[in-house]
């Protein structure tokens, strides 16, 4: 799309970053919705509007750049809404002693996702053409929409099918219990815990929609410019992408088992949350660093692989925090620390443009992400909690 439509390297940045304009409006307002109302129809139509906007890009695309910053912008309203309500729907929903590893398991759904769609999209742009992959990748969220409408409970109580033992358990361990009423805000801002759970939500972020966004740029970038000079058409970019993803996958789901693992044998919740933490935050941003002085493609691609190792090790840590501060309002706390937090996935994309364009170089880029994340690893180190603070 670049190349077709004669792009620069910050307006790509700028179209990347514009889907988080929206989605960090909606971030906040979906947590406390999903709070008050439940989760399922919350994340339901937010799924159907961005499903429809993705099939309707191309028509904006053509229509020029500023009516296809305008759709990234909408799309990024109905997505915004998705973390708050599936974690609202989590507190519900999974015993306490489950939490880390059910959430780590629905997050590898985002790796499994990552696998797809750069290995689809590849193949259907090299037989087809870019714009059917909106319109083919807008279809599944419509289907998708209809399945989860018919299956899917907002509240134990409320499904037909549930055991009278589960409905129990679920009842007597699961963090929340109840729709929540009102939250705190001014005691929220200046709640120590929950900023460590923001600053390290931003600087996540900024990491991860950083490749999210750049990764196929990255593999496919000249050599000269630091990148790897693969060709977008070949079986190496397809193994460039997919087997990062897939240890991605493989380590969320043994972050998240590990972390409950230790919580059920008596380890201090807070000490597994740090632990997991540190971990994620300080591996990633090593391995980053290290990839700017490596020339091998296969030691680029182990390091990449080590860095989705330790980020999955990572699940326990802030992620998954929120619940432990203030249960009833994990939906509303996710949606105010991912709104702030996603201000770096409005920046990060732009900036990286702009580095891109003036310096040409992808060094500074890892190298920026590696401090970022140490800077998120240290806060959260000195200033998490696994006590309950909001009531």
């Amino acid at each position: 799309m670049q190349k077709q439509f004669g792009w620069s390297e910050s307006e790509v940045g700028l179209i990347l970053g514009s889907f988080y304009f929206g989605y960090v409006f909606t971030m906040m307002i979906g947590g406390y919705l999903a709070d008050r109302f439940g989760g399922k129809v919350v994340l339901a139509y937010g799924v159907l509007l961005w499903s429809i906007f993705t099939v309707i890009t191309p028509f904006f695309a053509y229509s020029g750049f500023w009516l296809l910053i305008l759709i990234r912008v909408l799309m990024g309203l109905g997505e915004g809404i998705t973390f708050p309500s599936w974690h609202a729907l989590y507190a519900r929903w999974i015993p306490f002693n489950e939490r880390t590893r059910a959430i780590a398991f629905t997050n590898s759904g985002m790796s499994f996702g990552t696998v797809f769609g750069y290995v689809a999209t590849a193949i259907i742009i090299k037989y087809y053409s870019w714009e059917l992959v909106f319109y083919s990748f807008g279809a599944l969220g419509i289907i998708w929409f209809f399945f989860w409408q018919k299956k899917i409970y907002a509240y134990p109580n409320n499904n037909p099918l549930i055991s009278g033992n589960e409905l129990r358990l679920i009842k007597e361990e699961a963090p929340a219990k109840e729709p929540a009423k009102s939250l705190p805000i001014l005691k929220l801002l200046t709640n120590k815990p929950f900023l460590a759970i923001v600053i390290a939500t931003f600087c996540h972020n900024w990491t991860f929609f950083t490749f999210i966004s750049y990764l196929p740029k990255y593999v496919t970038s000249p050599v000269s410019s630091g990148g790897l000079g693969v060709d977008l058409e070949s079986n190496l970019f397809i193994i460039m992408v997919l087997v990062p993803s897939i240890i991605s996958v493989v380590s969320l789901l043994f972050g998240g088992y590990l972390a409950d693992t230790f919580i059920k044998r008596g380890v201090k919740i807070i000490v597994v949350r740090k632990l997991a933490n540190t971990l994620g935050f300080f591996g990633a941003a090593l391995c980053l660093y290290l990839i700017v002085f490596q020339e091998n493609i296969i030691n680029m691609i182990i390091l990449l692989c080590v860095t989705n190792l330790f980020s999955g090790i990572g699940a326990g840590g802030f992620g998954v925090n929120h619940a432990d501060l203030g249960p009833k309002y994990t939906g509303s706390l996710y949606g105010i620390a991912g709104s702030i937090g996603m201000i770096a996935a409005i920046i990060s994309p732009i900036i990286t443009g702009l580095l891109l364009e003036n310096l040409e170089s992808w060094a500074i880029i890892f190298q920026l992400c590696s401090l970022v994340l140490v800077i998120g690893g240290t806060t959260y180190l000195l200033f998490a909690s696994a006590e309950k603070q909001f009531e």
